[in-house]
């Protein structure tokens, strides 16, 4: 292991002490990992906070086998040490990451593939809100969903950090967006950010209002993290070979559907979920997304909507303001 800088043997991290409420995150010390051959150690900076890790608090997203115990799927930081096998990063390089786990701490160490510069001109504060939700949208919307210019997405949260991502990307690619949110204010926020028509779901009939905004034709692509009973009313608003993308399920992963609206229409209902998979399949995104998207976020053609800044002792608070579903944008943790 190469290093560039004194590491201390010891550092704070928030754990998960029982399966429970946000209070069950505490700040502990816990040894500094150690950088295995093909992966980086990163001192932490900003951690994003995303819905998995409220899930994992919970009892009910355990991590993958082998990955840390600790929340956090996304940091920023400094390079501080490199394991064998390491051709392209340098200590002191400046980075974000995205983890199976382990980003709420001042130390984590992550494997190459998952890594990418910080874009031009980002703080740490915003870096750290960039890689979970560009590598989810990027797959699911266009590797998946295969979103073309022209085409018609419909994203469900759209003031969620997957949601102001989704809008913003299909928008740059020269996609029309059509979302959904639940208040007036969050539906402007969202207008701002580039979608041509926002529903408030506590108001109208998304599929109805589909329907008006695409002259009957419905939504080419679908990115729904809601599940349940969203899914038959998905397959009214999809288009003639549209394709649904399921990402989560918060409204329920059990549904009752009309599948003759699959045969009608041609629908493709796919989903996927992305920290299980491999480093090799990770690092690709990783690529794409450094070739069609970083000069976006340089030119801040597309930038994270950032919500609270919350310090790292505090992440109980980061999970409350997160699960009172007030946010619009991203929730990060400054680690220092």
């Amino acid at each position: 292991m190469a290093s560039g800088q004194k590491i201390p043997a010891r550092m704070t991290a928030i754990a998960i002490s029982e399966p429970g409420g946000p209070r069950v995150l505490k700040p502990e010390t816990r040894d500094v990992p150690l950088p295995r051959p093909g992966e980086i150690l990163i001192r932490v900076h900003a951690a994003g906070v995303n819905r998995p890790d409220v899930q994992q608090r919970k009892g009910a997203y355990p991590p993958p086998p082998g990955a840390s115990d600790l929340p956090g799927l996304e940091v920023s930081g400094e390079v501080v040490a490199l394991g064998d096998e390491i051709s392209r990063w340098r200590i002191g390089d400046r980075v974000c990451a995205l983890t199976p786990g382990g980003g709420y701490a001042e130390y984590v160490k992550v494997h190459t593939g998952s890594v990418l510069p910080l874009p031009a001109g980002f703080t740490h504060t915003e870096a750290a809100a960039v890689p979970e939700n560009y590598f989810t949208v990027w797959h699911n919307v266009f590797e998946r969903g295969g979103l073309k210019k022209g085409e018609t997405l419909l994203v469900h949260g759209g003031s969620s950090g997957i949601g102001t991502t989704a809008i913003q990307l299909a928008s740059a690619f020269g996609a029309h967006v059509i979302t959904t949110a639940g208040s007036r204010e969050k539906c402007d926020a969202c207008v701002k950010l580039g979608a041509d028509r926002a529903i408030n779901y506590r108001e109208e009939d998304f599929v109805t209002a589909v329907k008006q905004a695409t002259d009957g034709k419905g939504a080419n692509v679908i990115l729904d993290m809601v599940g349940g009973d969203y899914v038959q009313r998905n397959y009214e608003a999809a288009a003639v070979e549209g394709r649904i993308v399921q990402i989560a399920v918060q409204a329920g992963a059990v549904a009752t559907a009309d599948f003759s609206k699959i045969m009608v229409k041609r629908l493709t209902h796919t989903g996927s979920t992305l920290r299980p998979r491999t480093v090799e399949f990770k690092a690709a995104i990783a690529a794409a997304l450094e070739a069609q998207v970083w000069p976006l976020l340089g030119t801040r053609k597309v930038a994270p909507v950032m919500d609270m800044i919350y310090p790292l002792t505090d992440a109980w608070r980061a999970h409350e303001r997160m699960e009172e579903g007030e946010h619009i944008g991203k929730i990060v943790l400054d680690v220092g």
